[in-house]
């Protein structure tokens, strides 16, 4: 045994400081950057984004494993992690929408209607989480971790989301329910008292099947050797649901909306697309409004593409201080294939559902969107079929033995 490998790990080098000291410098140059080109609430958002990037890398924070391990295994502590963010995420969001205000400036909600471009939409999102191997959070962070199959995804992503755009106009006119927000309809202390009830509900379901399925809850954190398990990680889940409550209600109190992730995929598919000679400053999705604004500015303007890049740059920095910042580059051909077929899912889909996991189902569930929850129930199902197909492309379906302890 060498020396290295029987050192306790408290005392070994645990940090990779070339990409430790890369990620620093371009998450400050960038917000120095940004405070002078457009404002320090740009600023701020940019380094909201790395603090997400961080939180998701550091308390393995995926919606996409938490899900299949709980359709596969029954494991169900992610998803009672995802339900205590949302819990903490109604009571912090829900009075400042019903107000209209927080800190004296105007906010909204992200709320955008039900129907069936959502249905079909967060289907093939959810198909796509799985054999993409993330959703929109979980492919910026692992990117910034230092997945190359990841970057795969993230180009395909981007693709399926500007592809999206182009056929915009024909789901928009599927029937669908204008935008209902429960605040707005039932008021603030009974939309309150419903969404815990379904929170609560949901996850004593989940405490009901991992019971029945393992005999008792299936630990889901270990706790560290090295002695700064917070500067290092891992954190426990309960701990990232906490901080990205936290930084989505910074990220209201900043810009005025609650966090995105999935419009600045779009945006950057039409300015490449443009770059290359396609007119799709003429499509209809990017001719008016907000849309054909964005696309005209340049992109350090745009909120979502600003904390996108800070979620890249805030995990390469955890994956560094974690010391696991290690890119393999050889990619088995099925599961090329599956990244490229998950990234093209998540991109169309999360376009034509007004969202993805992060925009239209956490973000939309604490704006009181009924869009948020019908996001929920569609994605999850399409989950189920796409942990089905996993194994087909050679992509690992994880389960633990069952105990009757």
């Amino acid at each position: 045994m060498t020396h290295s490998a029987s050192m306790p790990l408290s005392r070994r080098a645990a940090i990779n400081p070339k990409p430790l000291g890369a990620a620093l410098f371009l998450i400050v140059l960038g917000a120095w950057f940004l405070a002078q080109a457009v404002g320090p609430n740009q600023a701020a958002l940019y380094v909201v984004g790395a603090l997400l990037g961080v939180s998701l890398y550091h308390a393995a924070f995926g919606f996409t494993s938490a899900w299949r391990v709980f359709i596969a295994d029954g494991r169900g502590a992610g998803l009672r992690a995802q339900m205590l963010m949302l819990a903490i995420g109604v009571a912090l969001f829900f009075p400042a929408l019903a107000a209209g205000s927080l800190f004296g400036n105007p906010v909204t909600g992200l709320v955008s209607p039900a129907g069936t471009s959502v249905i079909v939409g967060a289907f093939i999102f959810g198909i796509g989480m799985q054999l993409g191997g993330g959703c929109a959070s979980g492919t910026l962070y692992t990117v910034g971790g230092g997945s190359t199959r990841m970057i795969v995804t993230l180009v395909a992503f981007i693709a399926g989301s500007l592809i999206g755009t182009a056929h915009m106009p024909f789901w928009t006119s599927m029937p669908q329910l204008e935008p209902i927000s429960a605040v707005k309809a039932l008021g603030l202390a009974p939309a309150l008292a419903l969404n815990w009830l379904v929170f609560a509900l949901i996850a004593a379901i989940t405490v009901v099947v991992e019971k029945r399925r393992h005999g008792k809850l299936v630990a889901s954190h270990t706790q560290p050797a090295h002695t700064s398990p917070w500067l290092h990680g891992p954190w426990p889940l309960v701990a990232g649901a906490v901080a990205l409550v936290l930084l989505n209600f910074a990220t209201l109190a900043l810009s005025g909306r609650p966090w995105g992730v999935t419009s600045a995929f779009a945006l950057w598919g039409a300015k490449g697309a443009a770059l290359l000679g396609v007119d799709v400053g003429s499509w209809t999705y990017w001719s008016t409004g907000k849309n054909a604004a964005a696309l005209a500015a340049p992109v350090w303007r745009d909120v979502t593409s600003v904390m996108d890049i800070g979620i890249v740059l805030g995990a390469m920095l955890a994956a560094a201080l974690a010391g696991r910042y290690a890119p393999v580059w050889r990619i088995p051909l099925r599961s090329l294939v599956a990244a490229i077929v998950g990234g093209l899912l998540l991109g169309y889909g999360a376009r034509l559902a007004y969202g993805c996991n992060i925009g239209a189902y956490f973000s939309g569930i604490v704006s009181g969107s009924l869009h948020g929850w019908l996001w929920l129930v569609v994605a999850f199902l399409g989950n189920v079929v796409g942990t089905r197909l996993r194994p087909l492309f050679g992509l690992e379906v994880e389960r633990v033995k069952p105990t009757a302890c």
